[in-house]
């Protein structure tokens, strides 16, 4: 026995929610399943470490959210339904390199290039931002539509009216350009590679990975422009919102229900099998998952085409991750007192030491020297720690899913990630924190580390530790994002859509393929 809807939603990370959101406003009856306990995905936050304090547990800021077209779509009812954020208005992101060197990111764009130390770079860092707004509409065209569709000409053509065929051949340019090599182009100094090559990794990339010099104006640009917001109170209530939204719609949620297959007849996805029970879907099923869950486990064999099927067992995963929380009893004393404002520093020497730290972990290697993302969001939200203390949710991007050996010889890596293994990595964190910020340790009152296998057991789209749902090196993205194949959401099965990470637009806090699969669908239907 079973119950019939409209549509099926399959995983509750930020598209699913916003998928199952926006066709229940559109008037179609919405039944949302959660594998997990509770909704979210990679969405939570909680007193990980001692009572008190409240550690984002894995995703926190959302820039892409809110610039995105699902916040312009819903942001004004999840407000209503109780979402409070915290940005910044002045200071931003910084990044200290090992010899103290420290580079500033404002929310000003001019304030940051103040900063730099040629002033011709001053005028090439404001002149790419001024571009990229001046290119915004059809940038924004290309990362919100289906990629496989008309809609790749008319953006094409925006750039041409903009910028001339040249202006547009030169955008192209820019997503052949790694991050590293677009820095070495357009800049003398070392400050824009310095800020930016390690923001690439939360993109899933490397500097050396090729798109990357597209993405470092448009990471720097959302810098400046969506700031650093957190929610307030804890990325849990982010998902409180939505849920009372969603219940406010008549959304059906049904958490703890894992599905075993997506049923498909006379050649059309019809519903989901759940413990025994057949939930119908007139109008169509959205799976937020891995393509090689959707295509290897979720679809009968016989409804998979052979290439398809070998495209999805070739998907390519990333690196791994890590997130540690720290609860302290006071603020970090800072070398350089100007760090004490900004909510993200990052440790590193741009893409000098990202780039090794990322090839050592692609050889199966834990880093030598890892960049650490110090995120401190109590900066802008002081509901999260007790009065004069402090809290840091550190995150570590470059890491192996199955270590083979460790760079600096000093870690047992033969029992793969045991709890020894990663606290003795989180104490080279550590090491590399305390050069730049003495005396850490003496302020922690408790530590909670998440390994890369602990994140995939919490998501199974993070399949080996990846938290970005896939490599987004230039092959595995955009038109090819997530199969050669398969490049749209909607499959090539009728009445079947695929949304996620996995998904163009890619991985984020933004909820961009949930919105482009929602609004596809209800084009369709009328």
């Amino acid at each position: 026995m079973g119950a019939e809807f409209d549509v099926i939603v399959v995983g509750s990370g930020i598209n699913g929610m916003v998928a199952a959101a926006e066709l229940a406003r559109a008037g179609r009856s919405v039944l949302l399943v959660e594998r997990n306990d509770r909704l979210g995905g990679f969405i939570a936050s909680e007193q990980r470490t001692v009572p008190g304090y409240v550690h984002d547990t894995y995703s926190s800021w959302h820039p892409l959210f809110l610039a995105g077209p699902a916040y312009a779509s819903l942001g004004e009812q999840l407000h209503a339904h109780g979402l409070v954020y915290r940005n910044t208005d002045t200071w931003a992101a910084a990044s200290v390199a090992d010899d103290g060197r420290v580079s500033l990111a404002h929310r000003d764009p001019v304030r940051t290039a103040e900063g730099f130390e040629h002033d011709a770079d001053r005028a090439a860092y404001l002149s790419m931002l001024d571009k990229i707004g001046e290119n915004m509409a059809a940038i924004n065209g290309f990362l919100g539509s289906e990629l496989r569709s008309w809609a790749l000409l008319r953006h094409g053509a925006k750039l041409i009216n903009t910028g001339g065929v040249r202006g547009a051949e030169g955008w192209l340019r820019q997503l052949a350009t790694s991050g590293r090599s677009f820095c070495r182009r357009e800049f003398q100094g070392r400050e824009v590679d310095h800020l930016f090559a390690p923001w690439l990794l939360h993109a899933g990339l490397g500097p050396d990975h090729a798109s990357g010099g597209l993405m470092t104006g448009l990471l720097a640009a959302g810098l400046h422009g969506a700031g650093l917001p957190v929610v307030e109170g804890g990325a849990d209530n982010f998902v409180t919102a939505f849920a009372k939204l969603m219940d406010s719609l008549g959304v059906q949620v049904r958490t703890d229900t894992e599905v075993e297959r997506i049923m498909i007849e006379d050649g059309r996805a019809i519903g989901v099998i759940s413990g025994g029970r057949v939930f119908r879907a007139r109008h169509g099923v959205l799976a937020s998952v891995a393509p090689s869950d959707l295509y290897g486990h979720l679809l009968p064999p016989s409804a998979v085409k052979p290439h398809l099927a070998r495209q999805a067992a070739q998907f390519r995963y990333g690196r791994a991750a890590m997130q540690i929380h720290v609860a302290l009893s006071a603020p970090l004393q800072w070398r350089d007192e100007r760090l004490a404002d900004f909510p993200i520093v990052h440790l590193t020497d741009g893409s000098a030491s990202t780039g090794i730290a990322c090839a050592e972990a692609e050889a199966g290697l834990l880093p030598r020297r890892p960049t650490v993302v110090v995120g401190r969001q109590y900066l802008l939200d002081e509901t999260r720690v007790p009065t004069g203390a402090a809290s840091l949710w550190l995150q570590l991007q470059e890491l192996p899913f199955d270590p083979v050996g460790d760079s600096a010889g000093e870690l047992d890596t033969s029992g793969g990630w045991t709890r020894e293994l990663a606290e003795g990595y989180a104490q080279r964190v550590f090491d590399r924190l305390d050069a730049h910020a003495p005396g850490v340790r003496d302020l922690v009152c408790a530590v909670d580390i998440i390994s890369p296998p602990e994140l995939t057991a919490h998501n199974p789209g993070s399949a080996q530790g990846d938290p970005y749902g896939g490599s987004t090196e230039l092959d595995q993205n955009y038109l090819w994002r997530p199969l050669p194949s398969a490049g749209s959401h909607a499959t090539s099965i009728p009445g079947l859509w695929h949304i996620g990470a996995s998904t163009h637009p890619g991985p984020g806090m933004g909820g961009g393929s949930g919105h482009a699969a929602a609004t596809a669908l209800l084009k369709r239907a009328r």
